[in-house]
């Protein structure tokens, strides 16, 4: 006897989960499992949506592959971040040669070139320089630079 009222208080237990977690106001059993089979079907349709998303946005990276910049101000200076998902040869030298024209100084830097193009640098202002720098003018320089040499390599293609 008590197993069997085990059983029945922890399907009980159990329906009132899957109650709250589908947001169901229903009271009995039939209708918690109906209001959770369409709370799956809804959250089919979400995935498949986002799959469609990711799915274009990856169409769209490959069409305009352009390297995603983010720029910090640090304390003193600036923290640079460049990635692509795929390799872009002579890229680093066209952000360098942009940092040279600027004033700011390489104070630390990684770089990855193999598969990816991935560059973490610490910029630091020239302390000869008599005009502050801020994080946006960094980033167009660095964005221009990378217009710049995307369309040299469009045109050696």
């Amino acid at each position: 006897m008590v197993s069997r009222e085990h059983k029945r208080a922890a399907l009980h237990e159990k329906l009132q989960l899957l109650r709250s977690i589908t947001n169901s106001h229903a009271l009995n059993k039939t209708s918690i499992i109906v209001d959770a089979s369409k709370y799956i079907e809804e959250l089919k349709q979400k995935v498949e949506r986002l799959n469609e998303d990711i799915a274009a946005a990856q169409t769209s990276n490959h069409q305009n592959p352009l390297p995603v910049v983010t720029v910090e101000t640090l304390e003193k200076g600036f923290l640079i971040n460049v990635l692509s998902e795929k390799s872009c040869p002579g890229l680093l030298v066209s952000i360098l040669e942009a940092f040279e024209e600027l004033g700011l100084n390489v104070l630390e830097a990684r770089v990855s070139c193999t598969d990816s193009f991935r560059l973490q640098a610490v910029g630091g202002e020239n302390e000869e320089q008599s005009e502050t720098i801020d994080a946006q003018v960094v980033k167009q320089a660095v964005l221009q630079a990378i217009k710049n040499w995307s369309e040299s390599t469009d045109q050696q293609e």
